[in-house]
């Protein structure tokens, strides 16, 4: 069995080409609707984010193989606890990262963190879109919320908490933006021109995560765009395909021969 973090709509992808390879996957998720599109496809799915101890504890108690980290490329602690996990576990610890995307423009600017992202947009000022998510929006609320030259509009999973949060942090409902992926280009340009976006901030996700889209539609308009870098983390070796982490699975943790 491997036991597998599955953090993004390609790890999925990954855990069914997992099991089509003769492996049985079980697979840990942080929501409902990720577990339910996991076990549709036959694999088992705990929700909820373990730590190491815990993550170490079910690989025990499933009789895990080898420990597959395909979790979100900023999903960091859930990396540092999967390899704590296997190391406890003595287990083999592949990690798989969707492909970074090749941004260039000068409408881009890097910054290392969402604190950063979050100074920089108030310096900026004027109609800034986050597309950061539900989980760091606390940063930015702190920092941008009330300012009388930004006005916020955060886009986000339509998720009962997120809009709970939302609400709690002091967004009215027109600054509230609530969309299932994915976007295209046309849907991210549309939704920039109607909320009339200056800024966009968004994270270092990969192509698999439409980042590449998001900036082509804000370079049309002629809108800047903040990006947050990824967390850098000492994985070892790391694939970037389904096929790499096939490949690992057949080196450190083999199919029984029959």
């Amino acid at each position: 069995m491997i036991l597998m973090l599955a953090g993004t709509s390609d790890a999925r992808e990954l855990a069914v080409m997992i099991q089509q390879a003769g492996y049985s996957v079980t697979a840990t998720v942080v929501t409902d609707h990720a577990a339910e599109q996991l076990r549709s496809s036959g694999i088992r799915a705990y929700v909820g984010r373990l730590d190491a101890s815990q993550l170490a504890e079910l690989a025990k108690a499933e009789g895990a193989k080898a420990i597959v980290d395909a979790s979100h490329p900023f999903a960091e602690e859930a990396s540092k606890n999967a390899m704590q996990a296997s190391a406890a576990a003595e287990l083999p610890y592949i990690r798989y990262e969707r492909q970074a995307s090749s941004l260039s423009s000068e409408k881009v600017t890097f910054v290392d963190s969402y604190e950063e992202a979050a100074e920089l947009a108030a310096e900026k000022g004027g109609v800034v879109m986050l597309t950061t998510g539900s989980k760091t929006l606390d940063i930015f609320a702190a920092r941008l919320i009330g300012r009388p030259d930004v006005k916020v509009i955060a886009r986000m999973l339509p998720r009962k908490d997120n809009l709970d949060k939302c609400e709690r942090l002091g967004f009215s409902q027109e600054q509230i933006v609530m969309m299932q992926g994915p976007f295209t280009k046309e849907l991210d340009r549309a939704l920039y021109r109607h909320f009339g976006v200056t800024v966009v901030v968004t994270k270092e996700s990969g192509k698999v995560g439409f980042v590449d889209e998001k900036i082509a539609a804000a370079e049309e308009l002629g809108i800047e765009v903040i990006v947050i870098r990824r967390p850098r983390l000492s994985y070892g070796i790391v694939h970037h395909d389904f096929a790499g982490v096939l490949d690992a699975l057949k080196q450190h943790a083999p199919l029984p021969t029959v």
